[in-house]
């Protein structure tokens, strides 16, 4: 009977951590292409983003270019206007990301996305571009996210 019941809790949590694809829009990827976007926990479309909570930001793009580097950009577009999103680690080679990136290879960018407790409750689009070393975007996605308290 414990077994059945660890079982149980075992498939509820993965449930809650499994990370389901979001929908995203290609804002501009120029020397990549972004083949998903996961963002855990994120059970429903807009992501529903709670204060004090920070979330995995999971994107699996190709690369069309060799770089050496890479540098993430994030911002809120909120009524159109761009505003910085600071993230823990803008160094995608710190992110999931073995550097020199490869031309024609896949990679699993991997990063947090920590949601402040001074946020206002709002709907957003968030705008992730992940740069190589000639400033050109090997992703840029939007999607949209609500931030509840």
């Amino acid at each position: 009977m414990d077994v059945r019941a660890g079982i149980i809790v075992l498939f509820c949590l993965m449930g809650f951590t499994c990370a389901e694809p979001v929908k995203f829009l290609d804002c501009g990827s120029t020397t990549g292409k972004v083949v998903t976007v996961d963002i855990a926990p994120c059970p429903i479309q807009p992501c529903e983003l709670h204060r004090g909570v920070s979330y995995s930001v999971n994107v699996t793009f190709n690369s069309d270019v060799l770089s050496q580097t890479s540098t993430a950009l994030v911002h809120g577009i909120i009524a159109g206007v761009p505003v910085p999103f600071p993230i823990p680690i803008e160094d995608g080679c710190k992110s999931g990301i073995v550097c020199p990136i490869q031309q024609q290879h896949k990679y699993n960018y991997v990063n947090l996305l920590p949601v402040k407790t001074q946020y206002p409750s709002i709907k957003l689009v968030v705008e992730w571009e992940l740069r190589d070393d000639n400033n050109k975007d090997l992703f840029c996605i939007r999607f949209p996210v609500k931030i509840v308290s």
